[in-house]
């Protein structure tokens, strides 16, 4: 078993990373932090943690001689703090995305990790949706032909002016980076070059802050600035010279979850579909050949079950050098920024921005 410590207790951690870790089998989690008392010690009596191994300070979990990697799902500000630590003290790490508030952190941690020779796994967790990898085999071996246009929605609701959400941190640009586009568009830029293969080259955008001002969490009669995107739309040139359009946005009426990838090839198409409402394994239709061009038919595929796959299991394939490597790692944490940083740049020159 592979001794873990986990640094941010909040919902990304309790949701999805601490139940992957403990489904997987190749983990004891053996120690815990966070910055909230309260969080940290429910979270430790839920995981039986000993009180000597809950800690307020990472720099302390990093040190505890029963940690032998990390997990980091805290706010996206002290990614690379804690990242950077983790590889001073020669511990693999995994963590939440986007990696870093900039390219130059990202390329800073990605540096790092590799001068040290330790692994490292980036949470792109929609590699992990059964769908996606399945597109991604039907792309890259050509059943589509050589890919013209793609288009990627990824859109959620809980922004809306109207839902009570107050101003936490993924709404201040010195903790998130960016908004929408960090945390959704990070998901979408890294689905179009998982699945088709093909980098962003350069990109034109258009991001908006919507809800100026949102409730303060410690003060709900106050209110504060928000300096964060609510929405990103913007396009892109694929290496090879295909075109890709990404609507992103936290202000999609009755959307939960949703993302939409189309990819149209010089011999057949696919329509990739995840839906809050559905079971998280994702949905393909496809359109292939000829025959199906004629009659304008896209099909629903069933998704065999070799495409199943647990992203932390991933993790552990990468500790213990297995597995079929389509984790992303600080590499493609790296790259991602580039894009997210272009993006950007895009929005304050309203032009052309390549990718460097």
């Amino acid at each position: 078993m592979i001794k873990i410590g986990l640094i941010g207790l909040g919902g990304i951690m309790r949701g999805v990373h601490a139940p992957g870790i403990k489904a997987s089998g190749a983990f004891e989690i053996t120690a815990v932090c966070d910055i909230n008392r309260e969080a940290l010690d429910k979270f430790g009596d839920a995981y039986e943690i000993p009180a000597e191994r809950r800690f307020t300070d990472y720099r302390d979990l990093i040190a505890c001689p029963d940690v032998e990697v990390v997990d980091i799902a805290t706010p996206n500000d002290v990614h690379v703090p804690i990242a950077l630590a983790a590889v001073a003290a020669g511990k693999a790490y995994s963590c939440e995305k986007p990696v870093a508030l900039n390219a130059p952190d990202a390329i800073r941690l990605e540096e790092a990790t590799r001068a040290a020779g330790l692994p490292s796994m980036i949470c792109f967790s929609y590699r992990f949706v059964p769908a996606a990898r399945f597109a991604r085999d039907l792309a890259r071996r050509g059943d589509l032909g050589e890919i013209q246009h793609v288009a990627i929605q990824y859109l959620q609701g809980w922004g809306l002016p109207d839902v009570d959400c107050p101003l936490r941190w993924r709404f201040i640009k010195a903790r998130s980076g960016s908004g929408a586009l960090g945390d959704l568009g990070s998901h979408a830029v890294d689905l179009v070059s998982f699945i088709t293969g093909l980098g962003v080259c350069q990109v034109v955008s258009q991001c908006e802050t919507v809800v100026k001002e949102r409730k303060l969490q410690e003060d709900p009669a106050k209110v504060g600035p928000v300096d964060v995107d609510d929405y990103a739309n913007f396009m892109a040139e694929l290496e090879g010279g295909a075109t890709c359009c990404f609507q992103i946005s936290r202000l999609a009426f009755a959307r939960g979850n949703y993302q939409r990838l189309e990819i149209y090839g010089t011999r057949g198409a696919l329509v990739y579909m995840l839906d809050a409402n559905a079971d998280n394994r994702g949905t393909l239709d496809l359109c292939i050949g000829n025959a199906m061009r004629n009659s304008r038919s896209f099909v629903r595929t069933e998704v065999p079950a070799c495409y199943h796959a647990s992203q932390m299991s991933a993790f552990a394939d990468i500790l213990l050098k297995r597995g079929d490597g389509l984790a992303a790692t600080i590499e493609d944490g790296a790259e991602n920024m580039k894009v997210l940083d272009a993006v950007l740049a895009s929005q304050v020159s309203g032009q052309w921005v390549p990718v460097q």
